[in-house]
């Protein structure tokens, strides 16, 4: 089954905004509550399904808006 394009999106989004914060990705999981190992798979080549709760604990990690956060 193909992985759904805006998961792909997403994913691509967070490692740019965590590369452009100088964070590893246990930081930035930290920063937002979760689990360094879920963080880990957001950002894979094969992302995990993410609820909207999730986007907005990234999105208040990253000092931004959700909507900011969903810009690609």
């Amino acid at each position: 089954m193909a992985i759904p394009r805006v998961r792909l999106q997403l994913s691509t989004r967070l490692r740019q905004l965590r590369a452009k914060d100088g964070l590893t990705q246990e930081e930035l999981a930290e920063r937002a509550g979760l689990d360094a190992r879920y963080y880990q798979r957001l950002e894979s080549r094969k992302p995990t399904a993410i609820k909207i709760d999730t986007i907005d604990r990234l999105a208040k990690a990253f000092k931004i808006t959700c909507s900011k956060l969903l810009e690609f």
